[in-house]
């Protein structure tokens, strides 16, 4: 079985700015440099012929390359309770649209489309309930941030092994836009 998730890794600059501003909330699981992703479709556990279905089907994509930029963090919360704390992109546009046929291409190859609505965004931190420092000190400290431009010219068909340490993901396959 494979756990795979489609996804773009932004440029080094963007990546060490993140990990700059990483920092300042207990009981956080900050993510790495290696970890760090605009996911586009989690796809998740597929056996071996529906994994080449499925990096076929993303093959055939066709969309023009575009800039996106880092804007302002948030957190995702569940029952009043933060999980994770993220960094959003404008536009979204782009993103959505890419995103959109990306699920297509895996509905076409047998996968349940996705039910969730995209917001585009970058993992910063994973939060354990109840072990959770001041969130709010730290979305109100961060939530100006921005980057300069930067160019979308691919994405990729990653697979994720969970490990005791965390998610190690590997690009399985990457895929240029136009």
């Amino acid at each position: 079985m494979h756990r795979l998730f489609v996804a773009i890794r932004p440029p080094h600059a963007i990546r060490r700015q993140l990990l700059d501003l990483m920092g300042g909330i207990s009981g956080a699981r900050w993510q790495t440099d290696e970890q760090l992703h605009i996911t586009l479709r989690f796809i998740g556990e597929v056996d071996g012929n529906l994994a080449e279905d499925v990096a076929a089907a993303l093959a055939s994509l066709h969309q023009a390359s575009f800039d996106t930029a880092l804007s302002g963090v948030g957190a995702f919360s569940r029952r009043g309770q933060a999980e994770v704390v993220w960094a959003g992109l404008a536009p979204h546009e782009p993103l959505k649209a890419l995103h959109k046929k990306i699920d297509q291409a895996c509905v076409r190859v047998g996968l349940e489309p996705e039910r969730r609505a995209y917001h585009p965004h970058i993992t910063l931190a994973r939060l354990k309930r109840g072990a959770v420092g001041p969130v709010d000190a730290f979305l109100e400290s961060a939530g100006g941030m921005s980057s300069s431009p930067f160019r979308v010219d691919s994405f990729g068909l990653f697979e994720s092994t969970l490990t005791p340490a965390g998610a190690v993901y590997s690009m399985v396959r990457r895929y240029p836009l136009a």
